[in-house]
């Protein structure tokens, strides 16, 4: 059920809108404590109650030429959809949201806001910039826990036939929008459940699977089949679905291949690359053994190398399985590329961080198990190619970290199943497939591609704003016409 609107002071401009309204803080977000939540996969932020979502979208100032919408890779229609919160519309603001995101409640969880939407709100160069990504969580999950559906675009089948090649965030964003338009859509997802990195690498505790699955099932309800346990490059090839009857293809295989350290005996027992660690325990339910069948981890002593997302997840989760945590990390705090809401809830857990901090070699026993992680101290030069400062080692000054766990967490490549046996698709230096940023089309008619696979690994909504453009160009690849409705 739905609130009734609420008059909330004018937001025009100064010179129309009367008495000047109080100043609202920016709404802090309620979160489990940290003594409690280092011991459970529970969420960590709790979500906004509605009048506190009411009094943060009443900060909104309705820019005229908003740069919140600006710096969104999908190019939501923020203050809209805050607009309608602030009048307590919160399924309206849903429906708003989902013209251009087919995954609000996931992107108000893990999108790097601060460095994208609320970026360019004009509240954050002098104070504090509304909270975009918290209200967009808001209005999503009020519309699921009241039990909204959103209704399909109401178009007549167009008998064209679309296969969708992973079902990570760019798949289900184009399997989505080309079921509704018409078309009859088939996923083929590798892994045993749907949802790709959402499943395997975003811990609970920060991305409910109840709510991937949620979206899911809207895909499902939309008429869009999912074949599992289907790895397109081994049972099929791209050529291979083309002639199976498919009138066009979308490959969505992400970046899953990891990068290792290239360190002495990085083969030993305990080493750990951060996909296979975080696949096992959020996917595959190795922290719940024995009522799942996957063997458990039962790290001591873990050091996460990295300094990224991947590696608070994996540091935050070894926590959790009862280990004492440390990061290690060849850079300072301020070059971290972590979002700092990550960095901040791994440091209030007590995780400890050596940062300046480089591994030189995994230290082991007589059974080639983990004992130890030999690591240099660093110290910053001028900045490299990416425009931070590279580090150097600091002469003689090595050190141990003890350690029975080493999970690497320093990146990923693409995954490399499709290009290698898809010898029509160009593939640029680095494994990426080369597609045309318009419309997604690879080299090969009738093959798009879009997500990590062509980036390189990059963020949800980026995947999905190449997903939303690739679906458009399928539609009229294969119709030669606009989609219906968007």
């Amino acid at each position: 059920m739905e609130n009734k609107k609420q008059k909330l002071p004018d937001s025009g401009s100064p010179a129309t809108r009367g008495p000047k309204r109080p100043k609202i803080p920016r709404q802090p977000m309620p979160e489990q404590d940290p003594r409690r939540r280092r011991f459970n996969f529970e969420e960590v932020p709790r979500g906004y109650a509605e009048k506190n979502a009411i009094l943060e979208a009443s900060r909104c100032l309705r820019c005229k030429k908003p740069g919140c919408v600006a710096g969104c890779p999908v190019n939501i229609n923020i203050p809209a959809f805050i607009a309608l919160i602030a009048e307590g519309r919160f399924v309206q603001a849903l429906e708003k949201l989902k013209e251009q995101n087919a995954l609000p409640a996931v992107c108000g969880r893990v999108c790097p806001q601060e460095s994208q939407c609320e970026a360019g709100c004009i509240l954050g160069k002098k104070g504090e910039p509304v909270a975009i990504g918290r209200l967009e969580r808001f209005a999503a999950d009020y519309a699921r826990d009241a039990g909204h559906q959103q209704l399909a675009c109401t178009v007549a089948s167009t008998g064209k036939k679309v296969a969708v090649v992973g079902a990570g965030p760019a798949g289900i964003t184009v399997a989505g929008d080309l079921a509704r338009w018409g078309h009859h859509v088939v996923v083929f997802e590798a892994l045993h459940l749907p949802g790709g990195v959402l499943m395997y690498g975003i811990p609970q505790f920060r991305l409910p699977k109840e709510i991937v699955q949620y979206e899911i099932n809207n895909l499902k309800k939309l008429g869009v089949e999912i074949r599992t346990d289907t790895a397109i490059g081994l049972t099929r090839t791209v050529d291979q679905l083309l002639e199976d009857g498919f009138d066009a293809v979308f490959v969505g295989t992400g970046a899953g291949l990891p990068i290792f350290l290239n360190i002495p005996r990085e083969n030993a027992i305990g080493v750990f690359s951060a996909n296979e660690f975080l696949t096992r325990i959020n996917l595959m339910k190795a922290c719940e053994f024995p009522k799942y069948a996957t063997p458990p981890i039962r790290p001591r002593r873990a050091v996460t190398v990295g300094g990224g997302n991947v590696a608070m997840d994996a540091a935050r989760t070894a926590l959790r399985l009862g280990a004492d945590s440390t990061i290690v990390y060849r850079r300072g705090l301020e070059e971290m590329p972590a979002r700092a809401e990550e960095v901040h809830h791994a440091r209030e857990e007590g995780i400890a961080m050596h940062l300046l901090s480089a591994p030189k070699r995994i230290l082991t026993d007589d059974r080639n198990r983990v004992v130890g992680l030999e690591c240099l101290r660093m110290e910053l030069g001028e900045p490299d190619a990416s425009g931070r400062r590279r580090p150097h080692q600091v002469k003689d000054s090595e050190f141990v970290v003890e350690a029975d766990t080493v999970i690497v967490a320093v990146g990923n490549r693409p995954n490399p199943l499709v290009p290698r046996t898809s010898p029509d698709i160009e593939v640029g230096k680095h494994g990426t497939i080369v597609a045309d940023q318009k419309t997604m089309m690879t080299s090969k008619p009738g093959v798009f591609a879009g997500g990590d696979i062509v980036s390189g690994a990059a963020t949800v909504i980026s995947a999905m704003g190449q997903g939303k453009r690739a679906a458009k160009a399928m539609h009229t690849y294969m119709t030669g016409e606009e989609p219906p409705c968007t």
